[in-house]
């Protein structure tokens, strides 16, 4: 069964859809080659101390079998068909264990650099795909700014450089990194170059587009200046080898192109602080499958297989990068009769990298009832996990990137 067909608000939320609206809210936005530049005024930015990668399983991930309550009977009763064995959990403790197709990640987790956080969520319940993103992206319920957490972390972090924060993936950015402050989105690296500016044309297109705009007073030469000095400052991340380093092997899919591509941005080392990416295609009301076939298992496994890629790719400078990663909302407890799993609520967050205190499950479990409605009950404020992140990684106060919410204590999974 084609998955859309079974959520049409979730197959409208198209990324082409999206882009109408988010650009009217970008100030100024300019078409960067492939890629698009939002921007007040480009200068060089230092190179960044601390990374944050963002990746949104985009569609609602099943946090109860990527990350498996095998103490909580109550989940084997809801779930007869498509319940992970316990005996196939990997990294299990008493209570949890790790879906089987994790296992590319067991090297960060046994290392203690990568860490799950469960009943993660929104304050309150919310179904909807797009006004959830829109919530959990936001992260600022009742305000009608419309400016997303990551662009007020890097409007903080006062870097003023359209380089600071990428959103790495076609079509419009995500809500996080909408707002006032510059950043850059684009498919890959090759995208972000001056339109026409290639091969033995770079230096007559430059020099004729220099001529045109440079003495000119107006609006659109300004966005022109900006998109000249970024891409002049981008240059170190076009010099980097395209081939991953280390041995790693990213798959031949979206996410693996996206994770690359941001690996080359980071070894760059040209000022970036934020990264975004998407991994669609997890809203499961069918085909969630069990551990021999269906959905779960091939993206989970995309999912774990690009990230250790990405993680072995990055060696030494994963010393820097953080890695979190989230869904929109999770689903419910109990099966359906599709081996799917309908929209619920609670959720599991990852954690991987730099600054985490990993090989651990981290929050607090509610009992689980096995009814048609039940959901995992959220225990934990999403927003808790991504303030613990910011406050340890950044020289930023959290209550700025979080306004009107402040956490009752750390959840202990970040290092200081």
């Amino acid at each position: 069964m084609n998955p859309e067909a079974c959520c049409p608000e979730y197959a409208a939320v198209s990324r082409r859809g999206l882009f109408s609206g988010a650009a009217a809210l970008l100030g100024t936005t300019t078409v960067f080659g492939s890629a698009v530049l939002t921007t007040s005024a480009a200068r060089a930015a230092a190179p960044a101390p601390s990374v944050l990668v963002v990746v949104s399983l985009r569609g609602a991930a099943d946090g109860m079998s990527l990350v498996v309550p095998h103490g909580d009977p109550v989940y084997y009763a809801a779930r007869p068909r498509i319940a992970v064995p316990a005996e196939r959990l990997l990294a299990r403790d008493g209570f949890f264990g790790l879906h089987p197709q994790l296992a590319p990640l067991l090297p960060w987790w046994e290392g203690q650099k990568m860490a799950a956080i469960h009943a993660t969520g929104l304050p309150a319940p919310n179904r909807s795909h797009f006004s959830a993103m829109e919530e959990v992206e936001d992260a600022d319920p009742g305000s009608d700014a419309r400016v997303g957490w990551l662009n007020r972390l890097v409007g903080a972090d006062l870097i003023d450089s359209p380089l600071q924060a990428f959103g790495v993936g076609a079509g419009a950015p995500p809500g996080s990194l909408v707002g006032p402050a510059p950043f850059l989105t684009g498919g890959s690296v090759d995208d972000v170059r001056v339109a026409g500016a290639e091969g033995d044309n770079v230096a007559p297109r430059m020099s004729s587009l220099h001529t045109l705009w440079d003495s000119s007073a107006s609006p659109m030469a300004g966005a022109m200046r900006s998109v000249f000095a970024a891409d002049e400052d981008f240059e170190p991340v076009r010099r980097t080898s395209p081939q991953p380093a280390n041995g790693a092997t990213y798959a031949d899919n979206d996410l693996g192109r996206a994770l690359r591509a941001a690996a080359r941005v980071i070894r760059g080392d040209v000022g970036t602080h934020v990264l975004t990416v998407d991994h669609g295609d997890w809203d499961h009301h069918t085909d969630l499958g069990t551990l021999e076939w269906g959905r779960m298992v091939r993206q989970t496994g995309a999912l774990a297989t690009n990230l250790a890629a990405f993680m072995t790719d990055l060696g030494p400078l994963t010393d820097k990068v953080t890695v979190v990663v989230l869904s929109e909302f999770g689903r419910r407890v109990k099966e359906n009769a599709n081996y799917g799993l309908d929209h619920g609520y609670g959720n599991v967050m990852f954690v991987l990298g730099a600054g985490v205190a990993g090989g651990r499950y981290y929050g607090t479990w509610p009992d689980l009832t096995n009814q048609v409605d039940s959901d995992l009950t959220v225990t934990t404020d999403y927003r808790s996990v991504l303030w613990d992140v910011v406050s340890s990684r950044f020289e930023v106060s959290p209550a700025t990137v979080f306004p009107r919410f402040s956490p009752a204590e750390s959840l202990g999974f970040m290092t200081r």
